[in-house]
């Protein structure tokens, strides 16, 4: 049997309305949504309407402003290259996933834009002043994970939204590691809120969202077919059109509806309690052992935790565990500039529950990590 801890890569099992969902559009919806007035196209333009309003209803957003990508990477670098295409400064913090880094990087390589990394303190309130003094006068946007995706460290994303709104900044949000069990609304001071379907909300992968509050512009990165304005060789300047050129993964986002449902169903503060007492009882059932655990009891996290084993590189910990049957991913996260900060230049294993998984399953993991035996085996 396989047990997942590996849900803040990309949530499974997933709700069997997910499965029966994405089954019965591959047999149902066929038709290009948008394109053409038949009822093939009809019922389907109908279908990912749906899951647009439900997706805009669960952010507190306005559904012509709910954008389908791909998955988060895709939704930070529509915001970050629309918003910085112009040029300017933009702020990063010191725990971002290559998601917004990379974009951000690549943009200053080629001399369009400039760029600062925000330190994460050790309180929110040093945080939010080290965002602060790095704000310039030409600082287009702040740029900030809800949650960071190797500690599960919730940021003090609130006040950095009432910073940006003091100084006319653009805020986007990563919510990859948020949405789902945290209450995200865009009435939390986010300009631009970007998430993945297929991790917190459950739904399949290669579904995101990106939803903006219109407040700032952003600029296309592609052009091409949307469905409307099809006179006229100008790309449409209006959301969602704008930013959702070509054909969407139909299929996915209409069974990402029945994972939004899911969530609001169970509501996100009760996944969190549950995912939580998970995270509780893991870090309880290694006290006593060398097991180092990175996290600051002065601070807040979603349920991810991260530790190592000292002697033991965090790849043979996952590769043991994997042979007793337990997913937990090893290495750097896609997230160096959060090792960076931890110290952890070796990178940490990270240890992610979902709804579906239970207190037995954590026993029977910590009990595999507590027997030293274990490690000793060939890697």
């Amino acid at each position: 049997m396989i047990v997942n801890f590996d849900n803040a890569a990309t949530t499974f099992p997933k709700p069997s309305s997910v499965t029966s969902a994405l089954y019965g559009a591959t047999k149902r919806y066929g038709g290009n949504a948008g394109r053409g007035g038949h009822r093939l196209t009809a019922i389907t333009t109908e279908k990912i309407f749906d899951t647009r309003q439900a997706a805009a209803d669960f952010f507190g957003a306005q559904p012509e402003n709910t954008v389908f990508t791909m998955n988060c990477t895709h939704s930070l670098n529509l915001a970050i290259q629309g918003i910085m295409s112009g040029g300017g400064h933009i702020i990063i913090s010191g725990i971002e996933h290559n998601s917004s880094a990379r974009p951000v990087y690549a943009l200053a390589q080629k001399g369009r834009c400039t760029f600062s990394i925000a330190e994460v303190g050790k309180t929110d309130e040093e945080t939010v002043n080290n965002f602060r003094k790095l704000i310039r006068h030409n600082t287009k946007a702040i740029v900030c994970t809800i949650a960071g995706n190797v500690t599960g460290q919730i940021m003090p994303y609130k006040q950095l939204g009432k910073l940006c709104l003091e100084k006319d900044i653009c805020f986007i949000a990563d919510g990859a590691q948020a949405c789902g069990v945290l209450d995200i609304k865009m009435s939390d001071g986010i300009n631009i809120l970007c998430t993945s379907g297929h991790k917190g909300l459950y739904g399949p992968s290669g579904t995101g969202i990106l939803i903006s509050d219109c407040k700032f512009l952003i600029d296309p990165l592609m052009q091409g077919g949307t469905g409307s304005s099809v006179f006229n060789l100008k790309h449409p300047d209006y959301l969602p059109d704008s930013l959702e050129s070509g054909t969407p993964n139909t299929w996915g986002v209409i069974a990402l509806k029945q994972g939004i449902d899911f969530v609001a169903r169970k509501t996100p503060a009760k996944i969190y309690a549950h995912e939580n007492n998970l995270c509780s009882r893991f870090i309880k059932g290694l006290e006593g052992t060398d097991a180092i655990i990175y996290r600051n009891r002065d601070l807040s996290y979603v349920p991810v935790v991260s530790f190592n084993i000292p002697g033991v590189k965090p790849e043979q910990t996952a590769y043991v565990l994997d042979k007793h049957g337990f997913c937990l991913r090893a290495g750097l996260h896609c997230a160096p500039l959060a090792h960076h900060s931890l110290g952890t230049e070796n990178g940490t294993v990270r240890f992610s529950p979902s709804v579906f998984n239970n207190e037995k399953q954590v026993d029977d993991l910590v009990k595999i990590i507590k027997n030293k035996n274990k490690f000793s085996e060939s890697y």
